[in-house]
């Protein structure tokens, strides 16, 4: 029996399906705001999403300003200048529309528009004191399911790692995920998203903060990610495909925030911050190694990630269905075409050590972890990904 005390956290709304961005200027409307600042990328700029957003934002006479100034991993210094846009705005109302980059940097000037200090102060968990503006995040992407997290990812460019902005007033108001918006997302941006996406669902499920209820969203994440995520890469016009990866970050997003991911994320930091490795690709070809190492501290739920990959393992032992399970993450991540190695990454193995250190100071994440590790033990995955 599971005697941990359940908590759960989640937006304030959820909206989802298709054409749930129709709902947008509704959902502003409530929020009694004239003016709106709208944080994204120059790539949502030239889909046209951020078009379609303006106008159901206009229809509602509201006032809309952009900061499309978001890069990919963003560091604390892109926030700042968002920031300061947003502080000089006065606006009542905050969208983020893009990837977890462009979400990210939106929780975070919506909060520091309320909060004293700098960017600094905040890195950590529940420092921050005072609720942000209101804010409405719209994923375009299928991974980082930063719509549904208390977490704001940055990287610190002078040490080097990635750090978190982690309290529940960085949730949104309003979570609208709508799979159209993921249509026009490239092959290379879906499968570095969507790999994310399946690394978040399976740390939550064997995080030694589960409980019954975000096994629920985790296990659903796996099955639809597992079944579409090949699919939305080779077509990205096929709609059940986009739905699925969507509802699957979406519910991924949802374990993420309530169990906590593991080691793979404090592993894949150091990628990040020291090599510019993007989020979704150290978490992917770090996945695979990091859970055979953890295998044997959650044997069962390895077990039935492989069932939930659709792996036929029936007549294994279970030791055996489990190891399948990191088999099957490699199988996907070899269909993807993205890099399958540190040295295609242009990661020297000199560079282990200090990465190993890097990973083991993310205390947050490893004590999530199914298995301790060490030092020694992180070094040996990094080299194991060589």
């Amino acid at each position: 029996m599971d005697t941990k005390i359940m908590s759960f956290r989640a937006p304030h709304l959820i909206l989802a399906g298709l054409d749930s961005l129709e709902r947008l200027g509704e959902e502003a409307k409530a929020f009694e705001a004239k003016k709106a600042l709208l944080v994204t990328d120059k790539g949502v700029i030239e889909s046209g999403v951020a078009e379609k957003v303006q106008t159901l934002l206009k229809k509602e006479d509201i006032t809309i300003d952009v900061f499309d100034k978001v890069v990919s991993d963003p560091d604390i210094g892109c926030a700042e200048a968002c920031i300061e846009m947003a502080k000089k705005g006065k606006y009542g109302l905050i969208l983020g529309v893009g990837g977890g980059s462009s979400m990210d940097v939106a929780s975070v000037a919506s909060v520091m528009c309320t909060n004293p200090g700098t960017v600094h102060d905040y890195l950590g968990v529940n420092l921050v004191k005072n609720p942000g503006i209101p804010t409405i995040l719209m994923p375009t992407t299928a991974g980082t399911g930063a719509e549904a997290t208390p977490n704001a990812i940055l990287t610190d460019v002078e040490a080097k790692l990635k750090k978190a902005v982690v309290s529940p007033y960085i949730l949104p108001r309003v979570a609208i995920v709508d799979p159209l918006l993921s249509v026009s997302m490239p092959p290379g941006v879906t499968s570095s998203s969507g790999i994310d996406a399946l690394t978040h669902a399976i740390e939550s499920y064997t995080s030694n903060n589960a409980t019954i209820l975000t096994d629920l969203f985790a296990k659903e994440a796996i099955i639809l990610i597992g079944r579409s995520l090949r699919t939305a890469v080779a077509n990205g016009n096929d709609l059940q495909a986009r739905y699925d990866m969507s509802i699957g970050s979406l519910y991924a997003g949802i374990a993420l925030a309530n169990a906590g991911v593991t080691a793979v994320h404090a592993l894949a930091y150091p990628l990040g911050g020291q090599f510019n490795v993007a989020h979704g690709i150290a978490n992917g070809l770090l996945l695979p190694y990091v859970m055979e190492f953890n295998i044997l501290g959650r044997i069962p739920k390895f077990a039935q990630i492989a069932q939930f990959l659709g792996e036929k393992v029936g007549h294994l032992s279970l030791l055996e269905q489990a190891y399948h399970a990191a088999n099957a993450v490699k199988a996907i991540y070899k269909d993807l075409k993205i890099p399958q190695s540190l040295t295609e990454l242009k990661v020297p193995r000199e560079a282990i050590p200090e990465m190993a250190k890097a990973a083991m100071d993310v205390t947050r994440l490893m004590g999530n972890n199914p298995r301790e590790m060490t030092v020694e033990d992180v070094q040996r995955i990094y080299e194991n990904a060589l």
